[in-house]
């Protein structure tokens, strides 16, 4: 038990050591391409939530809509486990199972029927909509559609994994929170990893840019050697005709 919580916590270290690395060279990305190259839709932070204008406005819509979402897979999961341990009840009694036999045979009746509602419901409604939104936000804001691609993408499993291990903790609640949470993270993170891959875009053209006026300047000065020489030769010719 203290490996396993000993390598969590190492996990969980090097996770945010990870974060924070990629979060200073995205940085340093955005600083040298400049705002024409960078991200647009990463520009609109938790700070505009907070202006009490339209930025709360569009901040209350986005995460209102994406907590329903995530609540009616949340309430569908409940929904079945409860059904599944009345029914797993009423039929233990009806057996002539003593009350707490009855009891432990409708917790497991029910574990087993929300684990099989959790993997119905993976491939529906929240993550999908999350994604999609942050996807058609970065195409707003004036990004590219690798933007919106990568944005959507870290959402979507952001808010999967998110949710996976909130729900392992806390249950329903947990879902929820991670959910959102790992939505966030989720889609900074694929910004982050648009701004990184365009730095390097941008130094791979450099370097040839680089190279390619290197070569040119190279070029020049052969020629200017070889018009030189020539010249030389046609004195040096002349003064011989003469003698």
């Amino acid at each position: 038990m203290d490996f396993d919580f000993e390598k969590k916590r190492v996990q969980l270290v090097l996770f945010i050591a990870g974060i924070i690395a990629l979060s200073m060279t995205a940085e340093k990305c955005r600083q040298m391409v400049g705002e024409d190259g960078s991200s647009k839709s990463g520009k609109f932070t938790i700070l505009n939530c907070l202006d009490m204008s339209s930025g709360t406005l569009a901040c209350t819509v986005k995460e209102g809509v994406k907590l329903y979402f995530y609540n009616l897979r949340a309430s569908h999961v409940e929904r079945v486990r409860n059904n599944a341990i009345e029914s797993a009840l009423v039929d233990a009694i009806s057996q002539g199972m003593t009350a707490e036999d009855a009891a432990k045979r409708a917790q497991n009746e029910g574990k087993k029927a929300a684990k099989l509602a959790t993997r119905q419901a993976k491939r529906i409604i929240g993550p999908i909509i999350s994604s999609g939104w942050d996807f058609f936000e970065a195409l707003y804001f004036g990004g590219s559609l690798t933007e919106g691609f990568l944005r959507g993408s870290g959402t979507l499993v952001g808010a999967y994994s998110g949710g996976f291990l909130g729900e392992q903790r806390l249950g329903r609640f947990g879902y929820l929170v991670g959910s959102h949470l790992g939505s966030w993270v989720g889609g900074r993170i694929g910004l982050m990893v648009y701004d990184v891959v365009g730095g390097v875009q941008y130094m791979l053209q450099f370097v040839q840019t680089e190279g390619i006026e290197t070569f040119e300047t190279s070029r020049d000065r052969s020629e200017d050697y070889v018009e030189a020489y020539r010249e030389s030769s046609k004195g040096y010719e002349e003064s011989t005709d003469e003698l």
